[in-house]
């Protein structure tokens, strides 16, 4: 049943990725990716994660991990088997999120079907198919890892919520969630809803619930190590970062698996109040090693960039938005990106508070709480609760259409029935979004109602004919808008200053500097960071607020077409780029 979903949605995927023409991978982090898997390919180690094409000298030290990038190069190389090496890069875009699908249809019809039988399983199934159908995160070319954060949120949630308390689930449960951290910290406030969960459900039920907390620490503890091994440098294990698998994730994970697991296995424990006061202790010590080991992972991540780069860079990344960011720049998108969670949070609420399967409720409250709370500070955290809230509406609907069936001369109850379906659709609320605010034939362009704003930034360059001049001029460094930079590094052998990563705060900030400089300033600039060639794009979003903020710098000059002697223009026909190559420096 889950393949026959997964071929309709397939072919649903191809069929509207085809019609739109040309190359499928078009996001920055895909396109990133996909830099990132080539370099692999071609003998880049497995522990060095360094691109050393990007930013300052020496390149860039990325923070993605390499259990994404290994399936990919996989599928590459499989496809060039039969193929040249672009089109199999193609096939593998169009390949990887499609094959990801099953894997999440998978654990979503396993656990609607436990919670309410075959007829759930169905309606999960649909909610789930339109979800990923209408998901930028499952469109052909998405080499980003979300798609996989994704899946194993639904199989989090489908072990957790496991009516026999298999060891298996609580054991599959540990895996997922150490798995989730090794490919990336977005996945963090999840594991820890989890992993509260679980402790929670072993003081309330004691002995009954020992073995399987002991087996969802144990295997935390055992599986976060093994990743830890795997992916990360030996040299690297002290060191703490706040944006991937390292010491401070590490140490707290295995840390509290390892509590768990002794805890629950702990003689004397058969009261309530004192499973209580251990829980407390253990949190507490956990909370003293965090602050000892990682404090500074306690607070904002991106705590540290650069207040030039928080107002320049980030308010402009769409799902690093909060929600007040997203209702001003695009109040169409709220009803799409929260409505469905808040639902879910109150029909978890009401359903539990009525005893209705009260353990199944409130996991699931825990999980699509702790997203719903993440998507108001940043708005990819809809995402997880949009997904997640399947199972609780799923159920939701199917009694409501069972009481329509009885009452057929019912209109309440067939309105009831109608619009709890429509209400948990994430879709439904982004078309009506989208009509309101722009109209009624807008607000049916599904493409722009299921992507938002989360699609390429309009005015940004770097089309095939850019990228052939660019081509023609001697490899060197580049200056571009760092929306630029990942297309720039997949179609020349350029190294760029400036691409939209956290990590290469300082190439970014010397770009920002170049454009901002008054035109003998940015010639040092440029000088300073080895740049061979000025891409100006005048129709970039970052460049034209940089001519605004400096009507002197360089960057509105060249908009001016103000052209100062050290930068020679390149003779070429592009679609948006204007090219200067930087004259060497006096002597």
């Amino acid at each position: 049943m889950v393949l026959a979903y997964w071929f309709v949605t397939a072919l649903a995927l191809v069929g509207f990725a085809s019609a739109s023409g040309g190359s499928v991978i078009t996001e920055n982090d895909d396109v990133m990716r996909l830099v990132e898997v080539r370099d692999l390919l071609a003998g880049q180690g497995w522990f060095d994660l360094m691109q050393y094409r990007l930013g300052l000298a020496g390149g860039t030290l990325m923070h993605w991990s390499r259990l994404i990038d290994l399936p990919i190069a996989a599928l590459i190389r499989l496809f060039s088997l039969f193929a040249g090496q672009a089109r199999a890069e193609e096939l593998a875009a169009f390949a990887w999120p499609i094959l990801l699908v099953p894997f999440l249809l998978l654990p979503l019809a396993l656990a609607a079907r436990r919670a309410g039988g075959t007829a759930t399983m169905h309606i999960a199934l649909g909610l789930g198919a339109l979800f990923v159908f209408s998901s930028i995160r499952f469109a052909p070319g998405s080499f980003d890892h979300h798609n996989v954060q994704l899946a194993l949120a639904m199989w989090l949630a489908a072990a957790l919520t496991d009516p026999d308390r298999r060891l298996a689930s609580s054991a599959g449960a540990g895996f997922v969630c150490a798995l989730a951290i090794a490919i990336g910290a977005e996945t963090t406030p999840l594991v820890a809803a989890a992993c509260i969960r679980v402790a929670a459900q072993w003081i309330w039920h004691g002995a009954a619930f020992s073995k399987a907390a002991q087996a969802f620490g144990l295997s935390l503890t055992i599986s976060i190590t093994a990743f830890f091994v795997a992916t990360v440098p030996p040299h690297a294990y002290a060191i703490v970062t706040c944006d991937n698998l390292s010491l401070g994730f590490y140490a707290l994970s295995a840390l509290g698996g390892t509590a768990l697991f002794l805890l629950a296995k702990l003689p004397g424990t058969g009261k309530f109040r004192i499973r209580i006061v251990l829980a407390g202790v253990t949190g507490a010590i956990l909370l003293l090693a965090a602050r000892a080991i990682a404090p500074q992972c306690l607070g904002d991540p991106l705590g540290s960039l650069d207040p030039m780069l928080v107002d320049l860079w980030l308010r402009g990344v769409s799902e690093a938005r909060s929600f007040i960011a997203e209702a001003v720049q695009e109040p169409e998108m709220i009803g799409g990106f929260y409505a469905v969670g808040l639902f879910a949070v109150f029909v978890c609420l009401f359903r539990a508070i009525r005893r209705e399967e009260i353990e199944f409720h409130l996991v699931l409250l825990g999980l699509i709480g702790a997203s719903w709370a993440v998507s108001l500070v940043q708005v990819r955290g809809a995402f997880f609760a949009n997904l997640l809230s399947i199972l609780p509406l799923s159920l939701l609907i199917c009694d409501l259409r069972r009481a329509a069936a009885k009452n057929p001369e019912s209109s309440r109850a067939a309105l009831g029935y109608i619009g709890g379906v429509l209400a948990s659709v994430p879709i439904v609320w982004a078309v009506a979004g989208v009509a309101v605010v722009h109209g009624v034939s807008k607000g049916f362009d599904l493409n722009a109602a299921a992507r938002g704003s989360l699609g390429k930034e309009a005015g940004e360059c770097g089309g095939l004919a850019d990228m052939a001049v660019l081509n023609g001029i001697d490899k060197g460094v580049v200056a571009a808008p760092s929306n630029s930079g990942p297309e720039i590094l997949r179609a020349t052998q350029h190294r760029v200053l400036s691409g939209p990563y956290h990590r290469d705060q300082q190439g970014m900030l010397t770009e920002l500097y170049i454009g901002l400089a008054q035109p003998d300033e940015a010639n040092a600039f440029l000088h300073g960071a080895g740049v061979t060639v000025v891409a100006f794009c005048a129709s970039d979003p970052q460049t034209q607020m940089l001519a605004k903020m400096k009507p002197d710098g360089l960057y509105a000059g060249l908009a001016r077409n103000e052209i100062p002697d050290y930068l020679q223009p390149v003779s070429g026909e592009g679609n948006g780029f204007r090219f200067y190559r930087v004259a060497p420096p006096e002597k």
